[in-house]
Protein backbone atom coordinates (compact mmCIF):
# COMPACT_ATOMS: atom_id res chain seq x y z
CA UNK A 1 0.00 0.00 0.00
CA UNK A 2 3.19 2.37 1.13
CA UNK A 3 4.59 1.63 -2.33
CA UNK A 4 1.63 2.12 -4.42
CA UNK A 5 0.90 5.82 -2.57
CA UNK A 6 4.28 6.29 -3.40
CA UNK A 7 4.20 5.78 -6.83
CA UNK A 8 1.16 7.42 -6.97
CA UNK A 9 2.59 10.60 -5.33
CA UNK A 10 5.72 10.62 -7.39
CA UNK A 11 3.84 9.99 -10.52
CA UNK A 12 1.56 13.32 -10.34
CA UNK A 13 4.56 14.75 -9.03
CA UNK A 14 6.70 14.07 -12.59
CA UNK A 15 3.22 14.91 -14.42
CA UNK A 16 2.61 17.89 -12.88
CA UNK A 17 3.49 21.68 -14.95
CA UNK A 18 5.82 23.41 -13.49
CA UNK A 19 5.48 27.05 -13.75
CA UNK A 20 8.74 28.40 -13.45
CA UNK A 21 11.28 25.91 -15.45
CA UNK A 22 13.75 27.80 -16.52
CA UNK A 23 16.60 28.93 -14.49
CA UNK A 24 16.65 32.69 -13.23
CA UNK A 25 20.19 32.59 -15.38
CA UNK A 26 18.20 31.41 -18.67
CA UNK A 27 15.94 34.05 -18.37
CA UNK A 28 18.28 36.84 -17.50
CA UNK A 29 19.91 35.74 -21.45
CA UNK A 30 17.06 35.38 -23.16
CA UNK A 31 16.52 39.07 -21.90
CA UNK A 32 19.45 40.12 -22.64
CA UNK A 33 19.42 38.82 -26.39
CA UNK A 34 15.87 40.96 -26.71
CA UNK A 35 17.78 43.77 -25.44
CA UNK A 36 20.67 42.87 -28.16
CA UNK A 37 18.26 42.06 -31.06
CA UNK A 38 17.02 45.39 -30.26
CA UNK A 39 20.50 46.94 -30.61
CA UNK A 40 21.59 44.96 -33.76
CA UNK A 41 18.52 45.75 -35.59
CA UNK A 42 18.42 49.88 -34.76
CA UNK A 43 22.24 49.70 -36.13
CA UNK A 44 20.62 48.33 -39.30
CA UNK A 45 18.38 51.14 -39.31
CA UNK A 46 15.51 48.35 -38.87
CA UNK A 47 12.73 49.99 -36.61
CA UNK A 48 10.23 47.52 -37.13
CA UNK A 49 12.35 44.83 -35.96
CA UNK A 50 13.53 46.69 -33.07
CA UNK A 51 10.13 47.22 -31.97
CA UNK A 52 9.31 43.75 -32.01
CA UNK A 53 11.36 43.46 -28.28
CA UNK A 54 7.95 45.46 -27.20
CA UNK A 55 4.47 44.48 -26.14
CA UNK A 56 2.44 44.76 -29.38
CA UNK A 57 -0.13 45.82 -26.85
CA UNK A 58 -2.26 49.12 -26.78
CA UNK A 59 -1.59 49.00 -23.05
CA UNK A 60 2.43 49.18 -23.97
CA UNK A 61 3.27 52.23 -22.01
CA UNK A 62 6.99 54.63 -22.46
CA UNK A 63 8.08 57.33 -20.76
CA UNK A 64 10.55 59.82 -22.01
CA UNK A 65 11.25 63.10 -20.96
CA UNK A 66 8.04 65.29 -20.32
CA UNK A 67 6.47 62.57 -22.88
CA UNK A 68 4.41 59.59 -22.51
CA UNK A 69 3.41 57.05 -25.17
CA UNK A 70 0.60 54.92 -24.59
CA UNK A 71 0.67 51.56 -27.10
CA UNK A 72 2.77 49.99 -29.51
CA UNK A 73 1.96 51.96 -32.40
CA UNK A 74 2.11 55.42 -30.38
CA UNK A 75 5.64 54.66 -29.06
CA UNK A 76 6.69 53.47 -33.29
CA UNK A 77 4.93 56.49 -34.15
CA UNK A 78 7.31 58.64 -31.66
CA UNK A 79 10.61 56.81 -33.03
CA UNK A 80 9.52 57.32 -36.50
CA UNK A 81 9.20 60.80 -35.86
CA UNK A 82 12.08 61.43 -33.78
CA UNK A 83 14.54 59.17 -35.90
CA UNK A 84 13.28 58.69 -38.88
CA UNK A 85 12.17 61.98 -40.27
CA UNK A 86 14.58 64.54 -42.60
CA UNK A 87 16.09 65.84 -39.29
CA UNK A 88 16.23 62.58 -37.46
CA UNK A 89 19.06 60.13 -37.71
CA UNK A 90 19.05 56.71 -36.04
CA UNK A 91 22.81 57.02 -35.33
CA UNK A 92 24.79 54.05 -33.72
CA UNK A 93 22.88 52.86 -30.31
CA UNK A 94 24.56 50.84 -27.68
CA UNK A 95 23.38 49.70 -24.43
CA UNK A 96 25.53 49.42 -21.39
CA UNK A 97 25.46 48.59 -17.49
CA UNK A 98 22.76 46.23 -17.52
CA UNK A 99 21.15 44.93 -14.29
CA UNK A 100 18.62 42.33 -14.98
CA UNK A 101 16.55 41.38 -11.62
CA UNK A 102 13.85 38.50 -12.39
CA UNK A 103 10.86 39.28 -10.38
CA UNK A 104 9.37 35.74 -10.91
CA UNK A 105 8.58 33.53 -13.66
CA UNK A 106 7.33 35.82 -16.07
CA UNK A 107 8.24 39.21 -15.10
CA UNK A 108 11.74 40.99 -14.77
CA UNK A 109 13.42 44.27 -13.95
CA UNK A 110 15.54 46.10 -15.80
CA UNK A 111 18.06 49.08 -15.86
CA UNK A 112 20.95 50.26 -18.00
CA UNK A 113 22.31 52.94 -19.86
CA UNK A 114 21.67 53.77 -23.82
CA UNK A 115 24.64 55.48 -25.78
CA UNK A 116 23.62 57.01 -29.33
CA UNK A 117 26.26 57.98 -31.57
CA UNK A 118 24.86 60.58 -34.23
CA UNK A 119 27.00 63.19 -36.63
CA UNK A 120 25.00 65.99 -34.73
CA UNK A 121 25.26 64.93 -31.07
CA UNK A 122 25.48 61.80 -28.64
CA UNK A 123 22.73 61.39 -26.43
CA UNK A 124 23.03 59.21 -23.74
CA UNK A 125 20.68 58.58 -20.48
CA UNK A 126 19.24 55.71 -18.28
CA UNK A 127 16.57 53.65 -18.51
CA UNK A 128 14.32 51.56 -16.85
CA UNK A 129 12.16 48.38 -18.22
CA UNK A 130 9.99 46.09 -17.07
CA UNK A 131 9.36 42.70 -19.08
CA UNK A 132 6.96 40.11 -19.33
CA UNK A 133 7.60 36.47 -20.57
CA UNK A 134 4.79 36.43 -23.33
CA UNK A 135 3.55 33.20 -25.35
CA UNK A 136 5.83 35.14 -27.74
CA UNK A 137 8.61 35.21 -25.38
CA UNK A 138 10.17 38.13 -22.87
CA UNK A 139 8.71 41.44 -24.30
CA UNK A 140 9.29 44.79 -22.83
CA UNK A 141 5.79 46.07 -21.40
CA UNK A 142 7.06 49.39 -19.78
CA UNK A 143 9.68 51.74 -20.88
CA UNK A 144 11.01 54.80 -18.99
CA UNK A 145 14.10 56.57 -20.39
CA UNK A 146 16.19 59.72 -19.79
CA UNK A 147 17.99 61.61 -21.00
Amino acid sequence: MKRMLLGTLLGTLLMAPTTYSQTPEREESAIKRVLEDQVGAWNRGDLETFMSGYWKSPKLTFFSGKEMASGWDAALARYRKRYQSKEGEMGTLAFTNLEIQILGPDSAFVRGQFHLKRTKDNPAGRFTLIFKKLPEGWRIIHDHTST
